[in-house]
């Protein structure tokens, strides 16, 4: 019999909607249920492409006896991170100061005051790997708030308290005494170079997470303060994830994580933000470096989230799954007779060997598809992938999110308009277009930005991460096209973000003023797999201050970046993106006009010019802006000092 979650708009809980526990989603009617009762609260939350939400659901949220002990003794509350994630970073910081560590599922215990006095990850539904079984551990907690409970609110209390003091971020020295994030981007840069792993890119010992804003940091670092070793790190490990089995060689894209050094094994699901966020290092990546290669990762990324992630209304879905038929990676992973079977004995050998497969097998006695041992670039097999794609959608199926988040659409409209920068193709800027477009439509009211959107059912407002990350889409959009509108509906945006998650006390919240009071009011600085919603605001202003020349921008940019530099001063290289937005800050891109001569491509004439630059293109000659020599003229500004007209890019 279906619970509560039954009408819900997110994939996650639907996928709960018919287990045997009582589920409620996340609302006042569960808490005032449980104070009534006197009972606990269970929270548990996670995603709908969760490996190991899946496996917890399978083993205990479906067994009738482990449902009818959390029925009996708590009351339960489901929580989807994606839609809430005010939630998760409360419960995820408290998670992670009781344990030492954090993940999905996550499942914590708390009064119903909301404070909690216990969390985990997954639970195994007897005891194994080191942990307690998941019913033996509710009934310990169930006999502890019944005979111990005094002792469950001390430790709830304490932790709330440790956590309520880490909110605080020390004040920064006023900017005029000095600077104090001066230093930062070199010490950033001095431990990413400690933690490399020189052998198979990447940084630290398995797992590996992609993490592009890292990456983008380097390249950024590397032209400005002219270090090649910045630089030589980001591209072997660009250069080490395309060639590993975390990108997706059949249908592209990048999965969420590698389990191993190599990078040879992904955690196999695929998040949208993944893959904008690693569209948009790979093209900084050809940037600096011109390597095909890296156009190539950028255009195949961006191709597989326009083929599988896109929403016939022009926004894009959120992900896709791990697993398929109850196995994670089952889609992805073939056998050597199999290949052969599919693409015929003489091209299914030649393949395998192209493609690191072997009889025996690379990964459990499957093969996970690679070019780790190979040159990745070439061609040789582009025909055999359609079949192959093909053959893996009429075997399996992979579960789609299709939940779209605005904060995830802001990032893949950045990666999308920065990529027709890099190669005039127009089908990337009208696929930028429809989404900034589905957002305005569907998930704008009165100015005011919403998080998610399914099925005709808009749902939360928005956080500061979608504020933030749909500005900074903007903010490329108008890059790409100099469409002023653009620009201005950045501002909107931003001016919106200031009012609604400001914090007087320095940085923004998480969640709006005016928003659910939870026990802690987040306030996010650290960048994790995403970079955080203080960075990213950070870089936004910092831009929004070089291209309109306003004073607002400019001092809401220092105070933001003078606060965020005392936040990151214990270890820099976890706040990359408010390193990259300080490197940006000293370094304002000089600002290119372009007059084009009659019959001249306006995208060959901007292809001339580094990502970098902020340009305009004129599609006539004005007064201020003149053709020199009848011919296509570029005016070239750094800072407040400006070159004369030229028919070459030259001074850049």
């Amino acid at each position: 019999m279906p619970n509560r979650l039954k009408d819900a708009a997110s994939p996650y809980l639907l996928q709960h909607a018919d287990n045997p526990v009582d589920w409620y989603p996340w609302c006042g009617e569960a808490f005032e249920r449980a104070a009534k009762e006197d009972k606990p609260v269970f929270l548990s939350v996670g995603y709908s492409s969760c490996h190991w939400c899946h496996v917890m659901a399978r083993e205990s949220f479906a067994d009738e006896e482990t449902a009818a002990v959390l029925n009996e003794h708590f009351i339960s509350v489901k929580v989807d991170r994606e839609e809430r994630p005010d939630i998760d970073s409360v419960y995820m910081s408290f998670c992670q100061a009781f344990t030492g560590s954090g993940g999905w599922p996550m499942s914590v215990f708390m009064t119903p005051d909301q404070r909690p006095f216990y969390a985990g990850t997954y639970f195994p539904p007897h005891p194994r790997y080191g942990m307690p079984g998941f019913a033996g551990l509710l009934r310990t907690i169930a006999d502890r708030w019944a005979h111990g409970r005094e002792e469950l609110l001390r430790t709830a209390d304490e932790v709330l308290a440790l956590l309520r003091r880490g909110q605080s971020v020390p004040a920064a020295p006023p900017a005029a005494e000095t600077d104090p994030g001066a230093s930062l981007p070199r010490e950033a840069c001095a431990q990413f170079v400690r933690t490399y792993d020189a052998e198979y890119g990447g940084f630290g010992a398995a797992p590996k997470f992609p993490s592009p804003h890292n990456l983008m940091f380097l390249l950024a670092y590397a032209r400005f303060e002219q270090s090649p070793k910045a630089r030589d790190m980001a591209v072997h490990t660009l250069e080490q994830m395309r060639r590993g089995g975390i990108f997706d060689h059949i249908g592209y894209g990048f999965s969420r994580y590698s389990t191993d050094r190599e990078f040879l094994a992904p955690h196999f699901e695929k998040m949208l933000y993944d893959n904008a966020l690693l569209t948009l290092a790979y093209t900084a990546a050809y940037a600096a470096t011109g390597t095909p290669l890296f156009l190539d990762t950028a255009e195949k990324t961006a191709d597989y989230v326009l083929r599988e992630l896109a929403d016939a209304g022009g926004a894009f879905c959120s992900a896709q799954d791990a697993d398929s038929e109850g196995e994670e990676g089952k889609y992805y992973l073939f056998s050597y007779g199999e290949l052969l079977s599919v693409l015929g004995e003489q091209t299914g050998r030649a393949f395998c060997d192209y493609y690191g497969v072997t009889e025996q097998g690379n990964f459990e006695g499957k093969n996970i598809l690679n070019r780790l041992h190979a040159d990745p670039a070439g061609s040789a097999f582009d025909a055999a992938l359609p079949v192959l794609r093909a053959y893996r959608r009429a075997r399996a199926a992979l579960h789609l999110d299709d939940k779209i988040l605005s904060a995830w659409n802001g990032l893949m409209i950045a990666a999308l308009a920065c990529l027709f920068r890099a190669t005039g193709r127009e089908k990337y800027l009208a696929a930028a277009r429809r989404a900034r477009d589905f957002i305005e439509a569907n998930m704008m009211r009165d100015g005011r930005l919403f998080t998610s959107f399914r099925a005709g059912v808009l749902s939360g407002a928005g956080y500061l991460d979608d504020y933030a990350f749909y500005a900074a889409g903007l903010l490329e959009l108008y890059a790409a096209s100099g469409c002023a509108d653009d620009l201005n509906r950045a501002q909107r945006v931003c001016a919106a973000a200031l009012e609604r998650f400001q914090d007087p006390a320095g940085g923004f919240c998480l969640s709006g003023a005016d928003g659910e009071r939870l026990v802690l009011r987040p306030k996010e600085v650290y960048d994790g797999a995403l970079p955080s919603g203080n960075a990213v605001m950070a870089y936004n202003l910092v831009r929004l201050s070089q291209l309109t020349d306003e004073a607002r921008w400019e001092q809401a940019a220092q105070r933001q970046l003078d606060w965020l530099a005392a936040a990151a001063a214990p270890y820099p290289a976890g706040h990359c993106m408010s390193m990259l937005a300080l490197l940006v800050q000293r370094n304002p891109p000089p600002r290119v006009t372009v007059v084009l001569a009659p019959g001249e491509d306006r995208a060959c004439a901007a292809a001339r010019l580094p990502l970098y630059a902020d340009t305009s293109v004129l599609n006539a000659p004005s007064e201020q802006y003149k053709l020199l020599n009848s011919r296509t003229t570029y005016y070239i500004c750094r800072g407040r000092v400006c070159l004369p007209p030229s028919n070459t890019p030259e001074g850049l």
